[in-house]
């Protein structure tokens, strides 16, 4: 793919679904990135993605080259900065607020860029097609919506009225206003760079509404291990950035009773996603939301965060009967768990206890 040999290995990242490696591409031809996904469901599944998504040289590394027959993938090495989450979990309040602005603008550019390119986009998932369908085009939230019951039932918390059609309109709603995401937009998947921010980890690529992706802003990272919360102020200036990119392309955007219906929707998706994937894992004891990273948020208050925040957002609008359900859970289940509140970032705690959260540019094990 490089016309050249490349040498000396090192391992930079792996998950269940691939291994990362810098080689050196020879004396002053400097490095690359090779990544080889594993010959699973879940790995054939994210070669299709990220191949896809790099493809469209729209945002994150230049794509230098795809193996599909070996699914590999090689692409731009953008170095070892600082990524989003060392901000984060630092203790320059100043740089967190400026990187979350610039992820936030890095992705509303990427979405307003994808819009023209999505039959491109297409032909490229077909191209690199592994027999699995690739994330974007699964029904997972009609799926979360029947997890979403089951595990009510198993808690035994009845559902309140309406709440079946409400999980239904979530279903009915999910494509307006599609646009590019990386899929895992996550603060260790995001290098802030001298000119910007660079996007990496393409594994989940697809077209998704923006109002999925501007979630992440106003409360934080809804698929991420990296989790604390957000001053309102600062996460709103973030969501603002992101807004006035993609309402560039969509105008309807710009008007503030579709936004914020279009967020209350959002904040269901992922309270909805939360809770069917979660509460079931945490109902006989907790744990660190992610394995590695013990000293990190656990489940538990990560979880009752999700749902104080759609509690607060739901109530007495459109998807009501999700905020009420969040609120039944939280004070049958979740104000008996013997955890604190969900911490700020140290950025914005005035402490950087970065052994809070190791912000590494490893993979959710999500």
């Amino acid at each position: 793919m490089l016309g050249a040999v490349v040498a000396e290995p090192v391992v930079v990242g792996s998950s269940s679904r691939s291994v990362v490696l810098r080689c050196s591409a020879g004396a002053g031809a400097g490095s690359a990135i090779v990544k080889a996904f594993r010959d699973d469901p879940e790995g054939r599944r994210s070669f299709t993605s990220e191949a896809a998504g790099l493809s469209l040289g729209l945002a994150g590394p230049e794509l230098l080259g795809v193996d599909a027959a070996a699914s590999v993938v090689v692409m731009e090495d953008v170095g070892t900065g600082l990524s989003l989450a060392d901000a984060l979990v630092g203790g320059d309040c100043r740089l967190a607020g400026h990187g979350l602005r610039a992820w936030a603008r890095e992705l509303g550019r990427l979405a307003a860029l994808s819009l023209p390119r999505r039959a491109e986009f297409d032909r490229r998932c077909a191209e690199y097609d592994k027999g699995v369908a690739w994330w974007g085009s699964e029904p997972w939230i009609e799926r979360n919506g029947e997890e979403f019951l089951a595990v009510l039932d198993a808690v035994h918390v009845a559902a309140p009225a309406g709440l079946a059609a409400e999980l239904g309109h979530l279903t009915a709603a999910e494509h307006r206003f599609p646009a590019l995401t990386p899929g895992d937009s996550c603060p260790y998947n995001a290098l802030l760079a001298p000119n910007g921010v660079r996007l990496i980890d393409f594994e989940g690529a697809g077209f998704q509404s923006v109002f999925l992706t501007a979630a992440y802003c106003r409360s934080p990272f809804p698929s991420c291990w990296c989790v604390c919360r957000i001053p309102d102020a600062v996460a709103a200036a973030a969501e603002r950035t992101y807004r006035a990119e993609v309402a560039a392309v969509y105008p309807e955007l710009g008007e503030e009773a579709v936004w914020e219906a279009g967020m209350r929707w959002a904040t269901a998706v992922w309270t909805v996603d939360a809770t069917a994937y979660w509460l079931p894992r945490v109902v006989a004891g907790d744990g660190p939301l992610h394995p590695r990273q013990p000293t990190g948020p656990t489940r538990r208050q990560v979880l009752r965060y999700r749902w104080e925040r759609a509690e607060a957002a739901l109530a007495g609008g459109d998807f009501r009967a999700v905020g009420e359900t969040a609120g039944v859970l939280l004070r049958r289940i979740g104000e008996g768990w013997a955890v604190p509140p969900l911490p700020l970032y140290p950025a914005f705690a005035g402490a950087p206890r970065r052994a809070a959260i190791v912000a590494s540019a490893a993979h959710s094990q999500r």
